[in-house]
């Protein structure tokens, strides 16, 4: 796996990913930063989300549940050290879907956060991940 980063001007960047993405990254104000881009921390917290969501989807395929929503809110909290990494993050997801059992939902995400997301697993060193599920139901259309 490879990223390229390439400086724009200032402290914002453009990250260019193997899978042929454009992502753009910048620092905040009090280092120079124009607000042109996620911070990298945001994008920890996003790859942490993102991970950890590919996992619930495939899971809940495979268990035959019909999602039709599914959203991640993740806050994280952030050592008062430097360097300042996270020390705490809270992952709340979001599922709706028609008849989901919430069982299944439950396993899914416990697995995904628990077991299967790498990123996950390297952030958990540091921080505390801590995970709550919310099902939506959904009425039949």
């Amino acid at each position: 796996m490879k990223v390229e980063l390439r400086l724009n001007d200032g402290v914002h960047f453009s990250a260019f990913t193997e899978s042929g993405q454009r992502l753009e990254i910048d620092g905040s104000e009090t280092v120079g930063g124009q607000d042109r881009g996620a911070r990298p921390m945001e994008m920890v917290l996003a790859a942490l989300a993102g991970c950890s969501s590919i996992d619930v989807m495939s899971t809940l395929k495979k268990m035959r549940q019909p999602v039709s929503d599914c959203r991640i809110e993740v806050e994280g909290e952030r050592a008062d050290a430097v360097p300042a990494v996270f020390s705490d993050i809270r992952m709340t997801f979001v599922v709706s879907g028609h008849r989901l059992d919430s069982a299944k939902v439950e396993r899914a995400v416990g697995l995904a956060v628990e077991k299967y997301c790498s990123v996950g697993k390297m952030l958990e060193s540091t921080a505390r991940i801590r995970h709550a599920v919310r099902i939506i139901p959904q009425k039949e259309a």
